[in-house]
């Protein structure tokens, strides 16, 4: 293998980022310009990043390695991403398109504050504490991947590799803004694609065919091809496979992927890109299960089956197609790093300073303050992936529950009952995000290791239709809605 060419691979694909930051740059000298692209994007773009972004390194290196891991039982996931995703395009993405289009909203917390009637900023001063502490963890995430797969294929050491992938995704976000993000996770979504189309192909071939590859997995462990598993079907089978199916269903409301929504050009953007995002994301989810299969039969005992696509693409392809397979891996990252840093810097300065502080300064200055922030966040999170080198899989499912719990019941709820309250949608966010984490820390391992996804949606809806029924909705709140359900019609 020559890392020469490794290295070529990667320069190219910088100097493609490097190309779509700076043609991106026009559109990032105002806020809505910096957040949301001018509200310009059209369908194959937000169809590819949305799901790039949701995806991130968890699918390339996570999802194979539970595919190494456990067989036949990550399929779950795919079931529940697949129907989160489809979920999403078609019922929240168009009225949640024309409800911020009506507001002019730039982030979430600008539609909820509107959505509500809120004078407080509570909507805004909550959201800056739950991203800001959950961007964190899953950057930090991100970055761990980053450090596992440039030591993987280039021998850099996890330090080194983690600083390499900071720096390239600080530079294009800060400089082209959204634009750059979505442009760039558009690439990053098919190049993904591609790998996880071909890898499993190949790596299926490479153990003597489909019937070949199962027989193997069999004599090593039986479990491999049980849909529950090694738990079987009891209680740990079923919290296992429920939790796999759980992690779709943050697409129904996660900000940053409802950010892809807000900067569609139109409504007719958001009908044809659902359609590819589905075909999109079974093609990821299939392709990443399947390879970790393959490569168990390929790579048995592996000490870190997180790092399987990096051995099976160094073992099975030329040096050429191993710096693409690095690239690929690096798109993973960087189509999420770079929308996760764009949220958590337009919640502090949209929110928090323009808003909720009342700051009177410039468009141009707020967007140049935005970008600092972009950097300030990506060197603490930075900071957080030092600390420990983590499992990839579970610390970002840690991170993509806690901020789906907070806000996805409450923008169910505020898009399709318009019994909702502001303060039953307060106290939904505080509920799902606070049960999420005081799960994660204290009863998860008691409880089948459930996936905290599902207790945090639970109380998420739980408290947020409880305290709307005992308060009184704002009339206007309520014909707001009706009106919106007249506008956008029929759903499917």
């Amino acid at each position: 293998m020559s890392s020469g060419t490794i290295v070529g691979v990667l320069v190219g694909y910088l100097v493609v980022l490097l190309a779509i930051g700076l043609w991106s740059s026009r559109e990032s000298g105002d806020l809505k310009g910096y957040y949301l692209a001018g509200k310009k994007l059209p369908s194959w773009v937000i169809a590819f990043s949305s799901n790039a972004t949701g995806e991130s390194a968890w699918l390339l290196l996570g999802l194979t390695g539970m595919g190494y891991a456990v067989g036949v039982h990550a399929f779950w996931v795919i079931l529940g991403e697949v129907l989160g995703v489809a979920s999403a395009w078609i019922f929240v993405a168009r009225p949640f398109k024309e409800y911020t289009d009506r507001f002019d909203s730039i982030t979430v917390p600008d539609y909820l504050t509107e959505r509500f009637r809120d004078n407080s900023h509570i909507f805004r001063w909550l959201s800056a504490i739950i991203l800001l502490s959950m961007v964190m963890a899953y950057v930090a995430a991100q970055l761990t991947a980053s450090g596992k797969a440039f030591d993987s294929f280039l021998g850099t050491g996890y330090t080194a590799g983690a600083s390499i992938g900071l720096a390239i995704v600080l530079f294009y976000t800060t400089v082209g803004g959204f634009k750059a993000v979505a442009y760039s996770d558009f690439v990053q979504g098919v190049l993904m694609l591609g790998c996880l189309l071909t890898l499993p192909f190949v790596g299926i071939a490479a153990s003597g065919g489909l019937a070949e590859m199962f027989g193997q997995l069999e004599a090593a462990d039986p479990a491999l091809l049980r849909p529950m598993g090694a738990f079987g079907l009891g209680p740990a089978g079923i919290a296992s496979a429920l939790g796999f199916v759980a992690i779709g269903f943050a697409f129904l409301g996660s900000p940053q992927l409802l950010t892809r929504f807000m900067a569609a050009r139109d409504q007719r953007q958001i009908v044809d890109g659902g359609f590819w995002a589905v075909l999109c994301v079974i093609g990821f989810d299939v392709g990443a299960v399947f390879s970790g299969m393959a490569g168990r039969t390929l790579f048995p005992g592996l000490t870190d089956p997180e790092t399987i696509l990096p051995a099976m693409s160094q073992a099975l392809f030329p040096a050429l197609f191993t710096g693409v397979f690095l690239v690929v891996v690096l798109s993973a990252i960087m189509s999420t790093v770079d929308s996760l840093l764009i949220l958590a810097s337009s919640v502090v300065v949209r929110d928090v300073v323009q808003k909720a502080m009342g700051s009177n300064a410039s468009e141009r200055r707020l967007s140049m303050l935005g970008k600092a922030v972009t950097v300030v966040i990506g060197f603490a999170a930075f900071w957080i992936a030092l600390a420990e080198v983590r499992v990839i899989f579970y610390f970002v499912l840690f991170a993509w529950s806690g901020i789906a719990s907070a806000f996805t019941p409450v923008v169910l709820c505020s898009l399709f009952w318009k019994r909702t309250t502001r303060a039953g949608a307060v106290a939904g966010m505080i509920g799902g995000f606070v049960v999420t984490v005081v799960w994660t820390v204290a009863f998860k391992e008691r409880f089948y290791d459930l996936y905290e996804m599902i207790p945090g949606f639970i109380a998420g809806f739980g408290c947020c239709i409880g305290v709307s029924l005992l308060t009184d909705p704002d009339e206007a709140a309520v014909a707001e809605l009706e009106s919106v359900r007249q506008a956008v019609g029929p759903l499917f």
